[in-house]
């Protein structure tokens, strides 16, 4: 069972990458334009975040894609930047939508994805605990509808 597992979840995480970045021309050009510096911001943020997890256990990777790059990179520069995107695309200017269905994500992430990233042995929480991460993704989730809000104030006061 392990060789299935281990044999499948390189490509799987290269998946998820691809699949994301082929959504990425839809969000259309200004979209991108507007949305893209927070996407940027929220994912360097998350770079910063699994270097203190990892040293402090709170989760484990053990899939690489290339010796000494990480299983989250796929993560954070596929679902997670893209995804962002289009959930401040879909939601940004209703914050109470936007956390909602934040919240919803974060869970189905949480409850579900986790499992199944141990169960192909991609990934697991270590010292972590499910309902500490649905906290970590809702902190984050203020941070980049945040981030977005004021890069837009500023933008407002210069013109």
């Amino acid at each position: 069972m392990k060789f299935i597992k281990m044999k499948y979840s390189k490509p799987l995480l290269l998946l998820m990458l691809v699949l994301s970045w082929l959504s990425f021309p839809l969000l259309g050009k200004d979209t991108i334009k507007r949305f893209l510096p927070a996407g940027i911001f929220i994912s360097l943020l998350v770079t910063v975040e699994d270097v203190i997890a990892r040293k402090r256990k709170w989760w484990w990777w053990y899939e690489k894609i290339i010796p000494n790059v990480s299983g989250i990179v796929p993560f954070l520069w596929g679902p997670f930047l893209i995804g962002s995107m289009w959930i401040l695309k879909l939601t940004y200017g209703r914050f109470t939508f936007y956390t909602i269905l934040n919240l919803i994500i974060d869970s189905i992430f949480t409850f579900f994805m986790v499992d199944l990233l141990k169960k192909l042995g991609i990934a697991s929480l270590i010292r972590l605990r499910k309902y500490q991460l649905s906290m970590l993704f809702f902190i984050k989730s203020l941070l980049l509808y945040g981030f977005q809000f004021v890069k837009e104030k500023i933008q407002y006061i210069r013109y």
